[in-house]
């Protein structure tokens, strides 16, 4: 990652921002809060570091998250089909407006409550196959399996029909530049996947949420396209285990690295809620928010960013900002005021919230309860994580008990 144009302010680099995340957003924020890039791509986009301005622009009706605001030649994103693409990630008012309020009708509190004992059930279960070893490697025995399967729940995806989601979302999110092949085969056969199973649905319903949005597609008044239906069934899955699974792994290594922390919480499991908040805080799994596209020329801090060209939001380096968190750098799980931006800001806040939280928790609590001896099992300086800006999560986390 090169700077445009070359500054007083020191560079800072792809490698070195994955090397040291936190530490590059600080050195950003102090000299160059908001910044133009170029990316490995080879393509620029603005990066804004500061908490302030990073909460204003997540609800700013100025900067468009549909892609038709790019400029021409100035943004590449993954090539999707139109039956994965049409999601809310890609959209503005009024159709955000239109499919968020049909989606939130089925994606309700109620219904999510009532996945907690099938939620429980399925972090018992894990640990039950895992307990007996006396070590694993915490995200492919846990982590990642464990979101998958309450998304599948909740979508009414059968077990049998349960396919290799990690791998496929592993393929899009952090694909091979040497292997561009497995991206797209990983594309097709989601589409595959998810155009049969909404089929399946719709001859067979079910008490689930897919049936649901089936329902919203085929009766409402106001109703979802059927490119729609499908890009919010892939968008639910998608978005449903990449945040999940590495805010579980994430959260526990962040424990794991601050054993005063993880003793207060141990003594005291009501503060797992609190717990989830600050975690998400402190080491979140989307460090970027999802680009935007202004769609006039927008002044940011005293930078004039033109019509077109691509804004990051860096997360995570909004909830490291000192001006807003006292001591951020700190793991403190008894925080009072927490108003981080891990799960984003305004019309865009991540729909899925509440059922993040709530598989958080869950996983928190079942992992201190049934392995109490929990500890890292390999020095530290050798694990290793995703080679991705956008996506922090570990690509194993092995640990002992």
């Amino acid at each position: 990652m090169s700077i445009i144009p070359p500054g007083s302010a020191p560079a800072v680099g792809t490698a070195e921002l994955l090397q040291d995340l936190y530490g590059g957003y600080a050195a950003l924020r102090e000299s160059a809060p908001v910044r133009r890039l170029v990316g490995p791509d080879g393509l620029p986009f603005w990066l804004v570091t500061r908490y302030r301005d990073v909460k204003e622009l997540l609800a700013d009706p100025r900067l468009a998250l549909d892609k038709r605001h790019a400029l021409p030649g100035n943004y590449r994103g993954l090539a999707l089909p139109p039956a994965l693409d049409a999601n809310l990630l890609n959209m503005d008012p009024p159709d955000h407006t239109r499919i968020r309020r049909l989606v939130s009708q089925a994606f309700t509190p109620r219904r999510i409550e009532r996945l907690r004992d099938a939620v429980q059930r399925t972090a018992d279960h894990l640990v039950d196959a895992i307990e007996p070893l006396g070590r694993t490697d915490l995200i492919a025995a846990f982590a990642g399996p464990f979101p998958i399967a309450v998304i599948c729940d909740l979508l009414g995806v059968p077990a049998g029909h349960r396919r290799d989601f990690r791998a496929w979302t592993d393929a899009v999110i952090t694909p091979d530049p040497a292997r561009p092949e497995q991206a797209r085969a990983a594309v097709g056969a989601m589409l595959e996947f998810f155009t049969q199973l909404v089929e399946e649905k719709r001859a067979e319903p079910g008490d689930d949420l897919l049936s649901a949005l089936i329902a919203a597609r085929d009766e409402g008044d106001d109703r979802l396209g059927e490119d729609e239906l499908t890009s919010l069934a892939f968008l639910i899955l998608f978005a449903g285990y990449e945040n999940t699974v590495h805010l579980i792994g994430n959260g526990v290594l962040a424990l794991l690295d601050h054993p005063e922390q993880l003793d207060a919480l141990r003594r005291d499991p009501a503060l797992i809620p609190a717990a989830v908040e600050e975690l998400a805080r402190f080491d979140g799994p989307a460090p970027l928010a999802i680009r935007r596209f202004p769609r006039e020329d927008v002044t940011i801090a005293g930078v004039t960013v033109p019509a077109g060209e691509t804004v990051l939001l860096a997360l995570g380096s909004a909830n490291r900002d000192p001006d807003r968190f006292d001591r951020p750098d700190r793991l403190d799980l008894h925080r009072a005021d927490n108003a981080h931006l891990a799960l984003g800001q305004g019309i865009h806040y991540c729909l899925g919230a509440p059922l993040a939280r709530m598989e958080t928790a869950i996983a928190l609590e079942t992992l201190l309860r049934r392995l109490p001896a929990l500890a890292l099992d390999v020095p530290r300086d050798e694990l290793r994580r995703r080679p991705s800006l956008r996506a922090r999560g570990l690509l194993a986390l092995p640990v002992r008990y």
